[in-house]
Protein backbone atom coordinates (compact mmCIF):
# COMPACT_ATOMS: atom_id res chain seq x y z
CA UNK A 1 0.00 0.00 0.00
CA UNK A 2 1.38 3.37 -1.00
CA UNK A 3 1.95 5.85 1.84
CA UNK A 4 -0.27 8.92 1.75
CA UNK A 5 2.68 11.23 2.35
CA UNK A 6 4.25 10.08 -0.89
CA UNK A 7 0.99 10.62 -2.68
CA UNK A 8 0.90 14.20 -1.50
CA UNK A 9 3.76 14.84 -3.93
CA UNK A 10 1.65 13.82 -6.94
CA UNK A 11 2.27 15.76 -10.14
CA UNK A 12 -0.64 16.58 -12.39
CA UNK A 13 0.13 18.17 -15.73
CA UNK A 14 -2.29 19.11 -18.42
CA UNK A 15 -1.00 19.91 -21.86
CA UNK A 16 -4.22 21.69 -22.77
CA UNK A 17 -7.62 22.03 -21.12
CA UNK A 18 -10.67 23.58 -22.65
CA UNK A 19 -13.70 25.74 -22.02
CA UNK A 20 -16.76 23.85 -23.15
CA UNK A 21 -19.23 24.94 -25.80
CA UNK A 22 -22.63 23.47 -26.53
CA UNK A 23 -24.16 23.49 -29.96
CA UNK A 24 -27.71 22.53 -28.95
CA UNK A 25 -30.09 22.41 -26.12
CA UNK A 26 -31.04 19.48 -23.88
CA UNK A 27 -34.33 20.94 -22.67
CA UNK A 28 -34.94 21.08 -18.95
CA UNK A 29 -33.88 17.84 -17.29
CA UNK A 30 -32.00 14.75 -18.40
CA UNK A 31 -31.05 11.57 -16.60
CA UNK A 32 -28.69 8.62 -16.85
CA UNK A 33 -28.16 5.52 -14.78
CA UNK A 34 -25.20 5.14 -12.46
CA UNK A 35 -24.16 1.75 -11.11
CA UNK A 36 -21.96 0.85 -8.14
CA UNK A 37 -18.39 -0.16 -8.90
CA UNK A 38 -17.80 -2.16 -5.70
CA UNK A 39 -20.41 -4.33 -4.00
CA UNK A 40 -20.89 -7.06 -1.38
CA UNK A 41 -20.66 -7.02 2.40
CA UNK A 42 -17.11 -7.41 3.64
CA UNK A 43 -15.74 -7.60 0.11
CA UNK A 44 -13.09 -5.38 -1.44
CA UNK A 45 -12.15 -3.56 1.78
CA UNK A 46 -8.59 -3.21 0.57
CA UNK A 47 -9.84 -2.07 -2.81
CA UNK A 48 -11.96 0.64 -1.20
CA UNK A 49 -9.05 1.91 0.88
CA UNK A 50 -6.66 1.67 -2.06
CA UNK A 51 -9.10 3.66 -4.19
CA UNK A 52 -9.17 6.42 -1.57
CA UNK A 53 -5.37 6.44 -1.34
CA UNK A 54 -4.98 6.76 -5.10
CA UNK A 55 -7.62 9.46 -5.13
CA UNK A 56 -5.89 11.49 -2.44
CA UNK A 57 -2.69 11.49 -4.46
CA UNK A 58 -4.62 13.14 -7.23
CA UNK A 59 -6.78 15.22 -4.93
CA UNK A 60 -3.95 17.06 -3.21
CA UNK A 61 -2.03 17.92 -6.36
CA UNK A 62 -1.70 21.67 -6.83
CA UNK A 63 -0.34 21.92 -10.36
CA UNK A 64 -2.65 23.33 -13.05
CA UNK A 65 -5.70 21.10 -12.66
CA UNK A 66 -7.29 18.56 -10.36
CA UNK A 67 -8.39 15.20 -11.73
CA UNK A 68 -9.22 12.92 -8.80
CA UNK A 69 -11.26 9.77 -9.28
CA UNK A 70 -14.76 9.82 -7.86
CA UNK A 71 -18.09 8.24 -7.26
CA UNK A 72 -20.34 7.26 -4.39
CA UNK A 73 -21.11 4.34 -2.06
CA UNK A 74 -21.11 2.86 1.44
CA UNK A 75 -17.95 0.96 2.49
CA UNK A 76 -19.69 -2.32 3.30
CA UNK A 77 -21.92 -2.46 0.24
CA UNK A 78 -20.72 -0.20 -2.56
CA UNK A 79 -17.88 2.03 -3.61
CA UNK A 80 -17.73 4.06 -6.77
CA UNK A 81 -20.67 4.64 -9.05
CA UNK A 82 -20.48 4.69 -12.80
CA UNK A 83 -22.86 6.10 -15.39
CA UNK A 84 -23.98 4.97 -18.80
CA UNK A 85 -23.93 7.72 -21.41
CA UNK A 86 -24.19 7.73 -25.19
CA UNK A 87 -21.51 9.37 -27.35
CA UNK A 88 -21.32 9.98 -31.09
CA UNK A 89 -23.72 9.54 -34.00
CA UNK A 90 -24.79 6.79 -34.17
CA UNK A 91 -24.71 6.80 -30.39
CA UNK A 92 -22.74 4.11 -28.57
CA UNK A 93 -22.94 3.40 -24.85
CA UNK A 94 -19.97 4.19 -22.62
CA UNK A 95 -19.60 3.53 -18.88
CA UNK A 96 -17.75 6.29 -17.02
CA UNK A 97 -16.90 6.89 -13.39
CA UNK A 98 -18.88 9.77 -11.94
CA UNK A 99 -16.65 12.27 -10.17
CA UNK A 100 -17.76 15.42 -8.39
CA UNK A 101 -14.15 16.59 -8.14
CA UNK A 102 -12.52 16.13 -11.54
CA UNK A 103 -12.78 18.61 -14.37
CA UNK A 104 -13.25 16.84 -17.69
CA UNK A 105 -15.14 14.03 -19.33
CA UNK A 106 -12.76 11.64 -21.07
CA UNK A 107 -13.19 8.18 -22.54
CA UNK A 108 -10.83 5.57 -23.96
CA UNK A 109 -10.52 5.92 -27.72
CA UNK A 110 -9.87 3.71 -30.73
CA UNK A 111 -6.18 2.97 -31.40
CA UNK A 112 -5.51 3.59 -27.69
CA UNK A 113 -2.20 2.28 -26.36
CA UNK A 114 -2.72 0.03 -23.30
CA UNK A 115 -6.38 0.85 -22.77
CA UNK A 116 -8.28 -1.87 -20.87
CA UNK A 117 -10.05 -4.41 -23.06
CA UNK A 118 -12.29 -6.00 -20.42
CA UNK A 119 -13.72 -5.36 -16.99
CA UNK A 120 -14.79 -7.60 -14.12
CA UNK A 121 -17.73 -5.29 -13.43
CA UNK A 122 -19.98 -7.15 -15.84
CA UNK A 123 -20.01 -4.41 -18.47
CA UNK A 124 -18.80 -4.35 -22.05
CA UNK A 125 -16.10 -1.75 -22.60
CA UNK A 126 -16.40 0.34 -25.76
CA UNK A 127 -13.69 2.44 -27.38
CA UNK A 128 -14.90 5.76 -28.74
CA UNK A 129 -13.99 6.23 -32.41
CA UNK A 130 -14.32 9.82 -33.67
CA UNK A 131 -13.97 8.62 -37.27
CA UNK A 132 -17.09 6.49 -36.88
CA UNK A 133 -19.22 9.41 -35.70
CA UNK A 134 -20.78 11.77 -38.24
CA UNK A 135 -20.97 14.56 -35.65
CA UNK A 136 -17.42 14.52 -34.26
CA UNK A 137 -14.86 17.25 -34.78
CA UNK A 138 -11.35 17.86 -33.48
CA UNK A 139 -10.44 20.70 -31.14
CA UNK A 140 -7.30 22.60 -32.21
CA UNK A 141 -4.74 24.46 -30.12
CA UNK A 142 -5.51 27.86 -31.65
CA UNK A 143 -9.20 27.69 -30.84
CA UNK A 144 -10.78 29.39 -27.85
CA UNK A 145 -11.18 26.03 -26.12
CA UNK A 146 -7.42 25.95 -25.58
CA UNK A 147 -6.27 29.57 -25.60
CA UNK A 148 -8.80 30.73 -23.01
CA UNK A 149 -7.21 28.43 -20.44
CA UNK A 150 -3.79 30.00 -20.94
CA UNK A 151 -4.90 33.61 -21.45
CA UNK A 152 -3.34 33.68 -24.89
CA UNK A 153 -1.76 31.63 -27.68
CA UNK A 154 -0.08 28.39 -26.65
CA UNK A 155 3.69 28.06 -27.18
CA UNK A 156 4.44 26.03 -30.28
CA UNK A 157 0.85 26.08 -31.48
CA UNK A 158 0.44 25.71 -35.24
CA UNK A 159 -2.66 25.50 -37.48
CA UNK A 160 -4.36 22.10 -37.35
CA UNK A 161 -2.39 21.02 -34.25
CA UNK A 162 -4.73 19.12 -31.95
CA UNK A 163 -5.60 20.31 -28.46
CA UNK A 164 -4.02 17.68 -26.22
CA UNK A 165 -4.05 16.73 -22.55
CA UNK A 166 -1.75 14.68 -20.34
CA UNK A 167 -2.46 13.83 -16.70
CA UNK A 168 -0.01 12.00 -14.41
CA UNK A 169 -1.45 10.79 -11.10
CA UNK A 170 0.18 10.20 -7.73
CA UNK A 171 -0.10 6.42 -7.97
CA UNK A 172 1.87 6.43 -11.26
CA UNK A 173 -1.14 5.95 -13.52
CA UNK A 174 -1.75 8.40 -16.33
CA UNK A 175 -4.05 9.32 -19.18
CA UNK A 176 -3.15 11.24 -22.31
CA UNK A 177 -4.95 12.13 -25.50
CA UNK A 178 -6.69 14.94 -27.34
CA UNK A 179 -9.99 16.80 -27.16
CA UNK A 180 -12.94 16.30 -29.49
CA UNK A 181 -16.43 17.72 -29.75
CA UNK A 182 -19.33 15.35 -30.33
CA UNK A 183 -22.89 14.47 -29.47
CA UNK A 184 -23.75 13.20 -26.00
CA UNK A 185 -27.01 11.36 -25.35
CA UNK A 186 -28.73 11.54 -21.97
CA UNK A 187 -32.25 11.21 -20.64
CA UNK A 188 -34.35 14.39 -20.48
CA UNK A 189 -37.00 14.69 -17.77
CA UNK A 190 -40.22 15.53 -19.59
CA UNK A 191 -42.51 15.78 -16.55
CA UNK A 192 -42.96 14.52 -13.02
CA UNK A 193 -40.96 11.28 -12.84
CA UNK A 194 -40.94 11.03 -16.66
CA UNK A 195 -37.94 11.03 -19.01
CA UNK A 196 -37.11 10.91 -22.69
CA UNK A 197 -33.96 10.74 -24.79
CA UNK A 198 -32.14 14.02 -25.47
CA UNK A 199 -28.97 14.95 -27.37
CA UNK A 200 -26.47 17.76 -27.00
CA UNK A 201 -22.88 18.56 -27.91
CA UNK A 202 -19.95 18.47 -25.48
CA UNK A 203 -16.17 18.71 -25.60
CA UNK A 204 -14.38 15.77 -24.00
CA UNK A 205 -11.05 14.01 -23.93
CA UNK A 206 -10.28 11.18 -26.33
CA UNK A 207 -7.88 8.97 -24.37
CA UNK A 208 -5.06 7.69 -26.57
CA UNK A 209 -2.81 6.19 -23.89
CA UNK A 210 -3.46 4.95 -20.36
CA UNK A 211 -1.11 3.46 -17.81
CA UNK A 212 -1.19 2.02 -14.29
CA UNK A 213 -4.61 1.47 -12.75
CA UNK A 214 -6.32 3.25 -15.62
CA UNK A 215 -4.94 0.72 -18.07
CA UNK A 216 -5.00 -2.54 -16.15
CA UNK A 217 -7.55 -2.40 -13.32
CA UNK A 218 -9.93 -5.36 -13.11
CA UNK A 219 -12.65 -2.79 -12.34
CA UNK A 220 -11.89 -0.86 -15.52
CA UNK A 221 -14.38 1.53 -17.07
CA UNK A 222 -14.52 3.54 -20.29
CA UNK A 223 -13.48 6.81 -18.68
CA UNK A 224 -14.33 9.50 -16.13
CA UNK A 225 -17.13 12.09 -16.04
CA UNK A 226 -16.08 15.20 -14.10
CA UNK A 227 -18.24 17.69 -12.17
CA UNK A 228 -15.49 19.98 -10.82
CA UNK A 229 -15.41 23.78 -10.80
CA UNK A 230 -13.03 24.28 -13.74
CA UNK A 231 -14.27 25.66 -17.07
CA UNK A 232 -13.70 22.30 -18.75
CA UNK A 233 -16.08 20.34 -16.49
CA UNK A 234 -19.48 19.20 -17.68
CA UNK A 235 -21.39 21.60 -15.43
CA UNK A 236 -19.19 24.54 -16.46
CA UNK A 237 -19.67 23.74 -20.14
CA UNK A 238 -23.43 23.67 -19.69
CA UNK A 239 -23.37 26.91 -17.71
CA UNK A 240 -21.15 28.68 -20.27
CA UNK A 241 -23.71 27.83 -22.95
CA UNK A 242 -26.49 29.33 -20.84
CA UNK A 243 -28.20 25.99 -20.28
CA UNK A 244 -27.84 25.73 -16.48
CA UNK A 245 -26.86 27.54 -13.34
CA UNK A 246 -23.68 26.30 -11.72
CA UNK A 247 -25.60 24.45 -9.04
CA UNK A 248 -25.92 20.73 -8.39
CA UNK A 249 -27.03 18.39 -5.64
CA UNK A 250 -26.82 14.73 -4.70
CA UNK A 251 -28.66 12.47 -2.28
CA UNK A 252 -26.93 9.13 -1.70
CA UNK A 253 -29.01 6.29 -0.30
CA UNK A 254 -26.83 3.77 1.55
CA UNK A 255 -29.86 1.92 2.90
CA UNK A 256 -31.55 0.70 -0.26
CA UNK A 257 -28.95 1.86 -2.80
CA UNK A 258 -29.27 4.46 -5.51
CA UNK A 259 -30.35 8.04 -5.03
CA UNK A 260 -30.53 11.31 -6.95
CA UNK A 261 -28.03 13.72 -8.54
CA UNK A 262 -29.24 16.99 -10.06
CA UNK A 263 -27.79 20.00 -11.82
CA UNK A 264 -30.02 23.04 -11.31
CA UNK A 265 -32.03 24.69 -8.58
CA UNK A 266 -33.50 22.48 -5.88
CA UNK A 267 -36.55 24.20 -4.38
CA UNK A 268 -37.58 21.49 -1.93
CA UNK A 269 -36.33 20.61 0.60
CA UNK A 270 -34.62 23.81 1.69
CA UNK A 271 -31.14 23.58 3.21
CA UNK A 272 -28.89 25.80 5.31
CA UNK A 273 -25.46 26.53 3.86
CA UNK A 274 -21.84 27.28 4.74
CA UNK A 275 -19.40 29.24 2.53
CA UNK A 276 -16.79 27.50 0.39
CA UNK A 277 -13.15 28.42 0.86
CA UNK A 278 -12.54 30.72 -2.15
CA UNK A 279 -10.18 29.99 -5.03
CA UNK A 280 -10.02 26.23 -4.55
CA UNK A 281 -10.18 23.46 -7.13
CA UNK A 282 -12.19 21.29 -4.72
CA UNK A 283 -15.28 21.85 -2.63
CA UNK A 284 -13.74 23.02 0.66
CA UNK A 285 -15.46 24.44 3.75
CA UNK A 286 -14.37 25.58 7.21
CA UNK A 287 -14.98 23.21 10.14
CA UNK A 288 -15.24 24.86 13.55
CA UNK A 289 -15.72 22.02 16.07
CA UNK A 290 -16.37 18.30 16.56
CA UNK A 291 -18.98 16.96 18.96
CA UNK A 292 -19.36 13.34 20.15
CA UNK A 293 -22.59 12.62 21.96
CA UNK A 294 -23.36 15.81 23.84
CA UNK A 295 -19.77 16.92 24.40
CA UNK A 296 -17.38 18.93 22.25
CA UNK A 297 -13.94 17.36 21.81
CA UNK A 298 -11.13 19.47 23.20
CA UNK A 299 -8.91 20.29 20.23
CA UNK A 300 -6.00 22.66 19.54
CA UNK A 301 -7.33 26.13 18.73
CA UNK A 302 -5.58 26.24 15.35
CA UNK A 303 -6.54 22.77 14.07
CA UNK A 304 -9.22 24.12 11.73
CA UNK A 305 -7.21 27.04 10.37
CA UNK A 306 -7.20 26.74 6.59
CA UNK A 307 -3.47 27.24 6.04
CA UNK A 308 -2.22 25.32 3.00
CA UNK A 309 -4.85 22.63 3.41
CA UNK A 310 -7.59 25.21 2.75
CA UNK A 311 -10.21 23.85 5.10
CA UNK A 312 -12.19 20.62 5.04
CA UNK A 313 -12.64 18.85 1.71
CA UNK A 314 -16.18 17.66 0.95
CA UNK A 315 -15.76 14.86 -1.57
CA UNK A 316 -18.47 12.40 -2.54
CA UNK A 317 -15.90 10.52 -4.62
CA UNK A 318 -14.00 9.28 -1.56
CA UNK A 319 -15.57 6.36 0.27
CA UNK A 320 -14.32 6.88 3.85
CA UNK A 321 -13.74 9.88 6.14
CA UNK A 322 -10.15 11.04 6.85
CA UNK A 323 -9.20 13.04 9.94
CA UNK A 324 -5.82 14.24 11.27
CA UNK A 325 -4.51 12.42 14.32
CA UNK A 326 -5.29 15.45 16.52
CA UNK A 327 -8.98 14.90 15.72
CA UNK A 328 -9.02 11.16 14.98
CA UNK A 329 -7.52 10.00 18.28
CA UNK A 330 -9.77 11.94 20.71
CA UNK A 331 -12.77 11.17 18.48
CA UNK A 332 -12.14 7.43 18.66
CA UNK A 333 -11.39 7.59 22.40
CA UNK A 334 -14.67 9.34 23.08
CA UNK A 335 -16.69 6.96 20.88
CA UNK A 336 -15.12 3.86 22.45
CA UNK A 337 -15.75 5.16 25.97
CA UNK A 338 -19.40 4.34 25.37
CA UNK A 339 -18.46 0.64 25.05
CA UNK A 340 -15.50 0.04 27.43
CA UNK A 341 -15.83 -3.77 27.17
CA UNK A 342 -15.52 -3.77 23.39
CA UNK A 343 -12.74 -6.00 22.04
CA UNK A 344 -11.11 -4.43 19.00
CA UNK A 345 -9.17 -6.15 16.24
CA UNK A 346 -7.66 -5.01 12.97
CA UNK A 347 -8.88 -6.25 9.60
CA UNK A 348 -6.55 -6.13 6.60
CA UNK A 349 -4.04 -4.08 8.62
CA UNK A 350 -6.12 -0.92 8.28
CA UNK A 351 -9.68 -1.20 9.63
CA UNK A 352 -10.55 -1.13 13.36
CA UNK A 353 -13.30 -3.71 13.83
CA UNK A 354 -15.26 -5.45 16.58
CA UNK A 355 -18.13 -7.85 17.26
CA UNK A 356 -21.42 -6.31 18.36
CA UNK A 357 -24.78 -8.07 18.32
CA UNK A 358 -27.01 -5.17 19.32
CA UNK A 359 -28.32 -2.07 17.54
CA UNK A 360 -25.29 0.16 16.93
CA UNK A 361 -27.44 3.32 17.05
CA UNK A 362 -28.36 2.42 20.62
CA UNK A 363 -24.81 1.57 21.63
CA UNK A 364 -22.71 4.35 20.10
CA UNK A 365 -22.91 8.17 20.06
CA UNK A 366 -23.80 10.49 17.21
CA UNK A 367 -20.87 12.51 15.85
CA UNK A 368 -21.54 16.11 14.82
CA UNK A 369 -19.24 18.32 12.75
CA UNK A 370 -19.82 22.06 13.21
CA UNK A 371 -19.10 24.41 10.30
CA UNK A 372 -19.02 28.15 9.72
CA UNK A 373 -22.44 29.86 9.87
CA UNK A 374 -23.74 27.27 12.35
CA UNK A 375 -24.21 24.45 9.82
CA UNK A 376 -24.01 21.02 11.46
CA UNK A 377 -23.31 17.68 9.80
CA UNK A 378 -24.66 14.86 12.00
CA UNK A 379 -23.25 11.37 11.42
CA UNK A 380 -25.12 8.49 13.03
CA UNK A 381 -23.47 5.25 14.18
CA UNK A 382 -25.04 3.21 11.36
CA UNK A 383 -23.35 5.64 8.96
CA UNK A 384 -19.82 5.80 10.42
CA UNK A 385 -19.85 2.05 11.21
CA UNK A 386 -20.11 -0.50 8.43
CA UNK A 387 -21.05 -4.15 8.77
CA UNK A 388 -18.85 -6.87 7.27
CA UNK A 389 -20.73 -9.83 8.78
CA UNK A 390 -23.94 -10.29 10.72
CA UNK A 391 -22.40 -9.26 14.05
CA UNK A 392 -19.09 -7.77 12.87
CA UNK A 393 -18.60 -4.02 12.41
CA UNK A 394 -15.75 -1.70 11.40
CA UNK A 395 -15.13 2.02 11.81
CA UNK A 396 -15.13 4.15 8.69
CA UNK A 397 -13.05 6.88 10.35
CA UNK A 398 -9.46 6.87 9.11
CA UNK A 399 -6.35 8.63 10.41
CA UNK A 400 -5.36 10.62 7.34
CA UNK A 401 -1.63 10.16 7.95
CA UNK A 402 -0.93 12.79 5.33
CA UNK A 403 0.78 16.08 6.09
CA UNK A 404 0.17 19.25 4.16
CA UNK A 405 2.95 21.76 3.62
CA UNK A 406 2.18 23.55 6.88
CA UNK A 407 2.44 20.29 8.82
CA UNK A 408 -1.28 19.66 9.28
CA UNK A 409 -3.10 16.52 8.21
CA UNK A 410 -5.97 16.88 5.78
CA UNK A 411 -9.62 16.69 6.77
CA UNK A 412 -11.67 14.95 4.10
CA UNK A 413 -15.30 13.89 4.39
CA UNK A 414 -16.46 11.25 1.91
CA UNK A 415 -19.57 9.17 1.28
CA UNK A 416 -19.43 7.77 4.79
CA UNK A 417 -20.75 11.04 6.24
CA UNK A 418 -22.53 12.45 3.17
CA UNK A 419 -24.97 9.57 2.64
CA UNK A 420 -28.62 9.88 3.65
CA UNK A 421 -28.39 13.64 3.19
CA UNK A 422 -29.34 16.01 0.41
CA UNK A 423 -26.13 17.94 -0.32
CA UNK A 424 -26.36 21.09 -2.47
CA UNK A 425 -23.36 22.73 -4.17
CA UNK A 426 -23.89 26.34 -5.28
CA UNK A 427 -20.77 27.20 -7.26
CA UNK A 428 -22.15 30.58 -8.34
CA UNK A 429 -22.63 31.77 -4.77
CA UNK A 430 -19.76 29.63 -3.39
CA UNK A 431 -21.77 27.80 -0.75
CA UNK A 432 -22.47 24.19 0.21
CA UNK A 433 -25.43 23.04 2.26
CA UNK A 434 -27.09 19.83 3.42
CA UNK A 435 -29.98 18.39 5.35
CA UNK A 436 -30.98 14.96 6.62
CA UNK A 437 -33.19 13.40 3.97
CA UNK A 438 -34.76 10.17 2.78
CA UNK A 439 -32.76 9.63 -0.39
CA UNK A 440 -35.14 6.96 -1.65
CA UNK A 441 -37.91 9.56 -1.95
CA UNK A 442 -38.02 12.58 -4.30
CA UNK A 443 -37.04 16.24 -4.40
CA UNK A 444 -38.39 19.22 -6.35
CA UNK A 445 -36.42 21.21 -8.91
CA UNK A 446 -37.32 24.38 -10.81
CA UNK A 447 -36.95 25.36 -14.44
CA UNK A 448 -35.89 29.02 -14.21
CA UNK A 449 -37.26 29.93 -17.63
CA UNK A 450 -40.74 28.47 -17.41
CA UNK A 451 -41.06 28.42 -13.63
CA UNK A 452 -42.19 24.80 -13.79
CA UNK A 453 -41.41 22.67 -10.76
CA UNK A 454 -40.67 18.97 -11.37
CA UNK A 455 -40.67 16.09 -8.94
CA UNK A 456 -37.46 14.14 -9.37
CA UNK A 457 -37.50 10.69 -7.85
CA UNK A 458 -34.74 8.43 -6.64
CA UNK A 459 -33.79 5.42 -8.75
CA UNK A 460 -32.61 1.99 -7.71
CA UNK A 461 -33.13 -0.42 -10.57
CA UNK A 462 -30.37 -2.84 -9.57
CA UNK A 463 -32.85 -5.69 -9.16
CA UNK A 464 -33.87 -5.29 -12.80
CA UNK A 465 -30.29 -5.27 -14.02
CA UNK A 466 -28.24 -8.26 -15.08
CA UNK A 467 -25.20 -6.62 -13.47
CA UNK A 468 -24.40 -7.95 -10.03
CA UNK A 469 -23.89 -4.72 -8.12
CA UNK A 470 -25.75 -2.90 -5.39
CA UNK A 471 -28.15 -0.12 -6.28
CA UNK A 472 -28.21 2.22 -9.23
CA UNK A 473 -28.03 5.97 -8.85
CA UNK A 474 -29.68 8.09 -11.47
CA UNK A 475 -28.10 11.44 -12.24
CA UNK A 476 -30.62 14.09 -13.17
CA UNK A 477 -29.38 17.12 -15.03
CA UNK A 478 -31.65 20.12 -14.64
CA UNK A 479 -30.90 21.86 -17.93
CA UNK A 480 -32.48 25.28 -17.86
CA UNK A 481 -33.16 26.26 -21.46
CA UNK A 482 -32.51 29.99 -21.48
CA UNK A 483 -32.39 30.13 -25.26
CA UNK A 484 -34.89 27.48 -26.37
CA UNK A 485 -36.08 24.05 -25.31
CA UNK A 486 -35.86 21.98 -28.46
CA UNK A 487 -34.43 18.47 -28.30
CA UNK A 488 -31.72 17.78 -30.83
Amino acid sequence: MMDLRRLALAVVTVAVTVVGEFGCCFGNVVTFDVKHKFAGKGKNLSALRAHDIRRHGRLLSTVNVDLPLGGNGHPSETGLYFAKIGLGNPSKDHYVQVDTGSDILWVNCAECDKCPAKSDLGIELTLYNPKSSSTSSLVYCDQDFCTSTYDGPLPGCKPNLQCQYNVVYGDGSSTAGYFVKDTIQLQQVTGNLKTGSSNGTVIFGCGAKQSGELGSSSEALDGILGFGQANSSVISQLAAAGKVKRKFAHCLDNKDGGGIFTIGEVVSPKVNTTPMVPNQLHYNVIMKAVEVGDALIELPSDIFDSGDQKGTIVDSGTTLAYLPSTIYEPLMTKILSSQPALILHTVEDQFTCFRFGENVDDGFPVVKFHFKDSLILAVFPHEYLFQIREDAWCFGWQNSGMQSKDGKDMILLGDLVLSNKLVIYDIENQTIGWTEYNCSSSIKVKDKKSGTVYAVGAHDIGSASSMKFGGILTFLFILIALLHSSIA
